[in-house]
């Protein structure tokens, strides 16, 4: 857990923000907060069924299985009469690693695809607690070198393959980008939404009560993940990108976060260095967001700034 004194943000919030909030018909910070392994399976109940998001015609939406994998499949996204080598989008889910479906990007891809003329690759990772770390890294990694190897057949420009992801999906796509510069596969840009990236839970941030996600949610997802080693001395920056000690030669990276999110110190932390290391970064920070703000609060001006900020950064990104 957090080692800081707990901040309920509630007084500061956004009024827009807290206006949405207001209107959810749950507690989503109660229900996250008190997660354990039993109850994990009961939050989709609680959250009650959602209907699917309207889609277009304009996207076409096909499931591929990654071969060499543990039943890793990703769900590819193409726009229709765009013919050539597209650039893509390897994207990872949120769900604090413990929740999500690559179904809850359709929406997103719907949008992107169409308008940027890419490719988008959503990958169905594995969860925790049934498979901790490196299960999820390695099954995105996987994806991320299924696309690169069979860019031809997808229609994927190899040279012009991007990652990215939102939350807990923002962590593991900081850990890959860590991983390909490794291992010398090219990536052409990280688009990092509030990444989940510091399991020690150490900065000032960490203990604020966020309405969407707060310190115990963080504490359990994190547990699920690393087990006994969360906190300890030897987890690998793959796992939590916060604990990597060299970021030279990342690629350009987008880094957006809430000023009243949990992850706000971590990221903003990130950014900085990023920056330090000569990686080109871009920051923004959100005031009056909490976590999950740009998507569980979408129709706030504070999320569609957020967004027109990010798509402005992408079309850079694809060459629009």
């Amino acid at each position: 857990m957090p080692t800081h004194e707990p901040l309920d943000v509630a007084p500061l919030l956004d009024p827009e923000v807290k206006a949405a909030l207001a209107q959810i018909p749950i507690d989503i910070g109660s229900i996250m907060g008190s997660l354990t392994d039993d109850s994990i399976a009961l939050v989709p109940e609680l959250f009650g069924a959602t209907p699917a998001p309207p889609l277009s015609d304009a996207v076409t939406r096909e499931w591929h299985d990654v071969p060499g994998t543990e039943g890793v499949t990703v769900r590819v996204h193409r726009p229709v009469g765009v013919d050539g080598a597209l650039p893509c989008l390897v994207w990872m889910h949120g769900g604090g690693l413990v929740l999500g479906s690559a179904l809850g990007d359709d929406a997103r891809f719907d949008a992107w695809c169409a308008r940027f003329g890419c490719v988008g690759v959503s990958v169905e990772y594995r969860l925790s607690p049934e498979t901790p770390y490196p299960g999820p890294h390695d099954d995105c990694y996987a994806a991320l070198t299924w696309v690169r190897d069979h860019a031809d057949e997808l229609g994927v420009d190899p040279d012009h393959i991007g990652i990215g992801g939102a939350s807990a999906g923002g962590g593991l796509a900081a850990g890959v980008g860590l991983r390909a510069r490794d291992e010398r596969l090219p990536v052409a840009f990280q688009l990092l939404i509030y990444p989940m990236i510091d399991d020690r839970q150490i900065t000032t941030s960490s203990a604020w009560i966020d309405p969407i996600w707060p310190p115990a949610a963080n504490t359990y997802g994190w547990t699920a993940y690393l087990g006994a080693t969360k906190g300890g001395p030897d987890v690998s920056p793959y796992a939590a990108a916060a604990r990597a000690t060299d970021l030279t030669g990342l690629p350009p990276t987008f880094v957006c976060v809430g000023a009243l999110d949990g992850f706000s110190d971590e990221d903003i932390d990130f950014a900085v260095r990023l920056r330090h290391a000569g990686v080109p970064t871009e920051l923004h920070v959100y005031d009056g967001a909490p976590h999950g703000f740009d998507s569980l609060l979408a129709t706030t001006g504070v999320a569609q700034r957020c967004v027109t900020d990010m798509e402005e950064w992408l079309a850079i990104q694809f060459g629009g």
